[in-house]
């Protein structure tokens, strides 16, 4: 094999079993896996303020079921039609989270977490009440079906739906 330079063997294109490894960018081949669509769990659908946790552990109320409990307090309306200039305002449902330290090590608390998540991404409700939420796990959350998790969230959130808009119709 002859020996080249650095600056030749940089620039000629690498061929490896055929095909061509620095393709430009941009052009994806014909194998690769398309991109999937982005679901999310928005930013503005978060409660991720240490004083809105606060909030609505003080002056909110609760609802249990079997492996989550859930706070929930209902926005004020200045604070639902944006009173902090430069942030959008917030509709429907904020929802946080928080696992603490007796559930588990952190590898337990992030699945909690993440199992969460995707519930609460699956089942939100569309903007009809304007509150912020905060669910809790208990230790069952681990071992129970994902399906029923999911089932328990909505049902959480349709009886926060029931009664803050039953509180807010006199």
């Amino acid at each position: 094999m002859p020996l080249t330079s650095t600056v030749e063997t940089l620039s000629r294109p690498l061929q490896h079993a055929g095909m061509m490894v620095c393709a430009p960018l941009g052009i994806r081949p014909d194998f690769a896996m398309p991109s999937k669509p982005t679901a999310r769990f928005p930013r503005t659908a978060r409660l991720l303020r240490h004083a809105d946790f606060e909030r609505v552990y003080k002056q909110g109320r609760r609802h249990f079921s079997a492996s989550i409990t859930v706070f929930y307090w209902p926005r004020p309306e200045a604070e639902a039609q944006g009173a902090r200039p430069g942030v959008p305002a917030p509709h429907g449902l904020r929802v946080g989270f928080t696992v603490g330290r007796a559930l588990g090590g952190a590898v337990q608390r992030n699945r909690m977490k993440r199992r969460l998540r995707e519930a609460v991404r699956m089942t939100l409700p569309p903007a009809a009440v304007a509150a912020d939420v905060v669910i809790n796990p208990k230790q069952s959350l681990l071992t129970v079906d994902f399906a029923a998790l999911q089932n328990e969230v909505s049902r959480a959130f349709a009886v926060i739906e029931q009664k803050l808009s039953g509180k807010q119709q006199p």
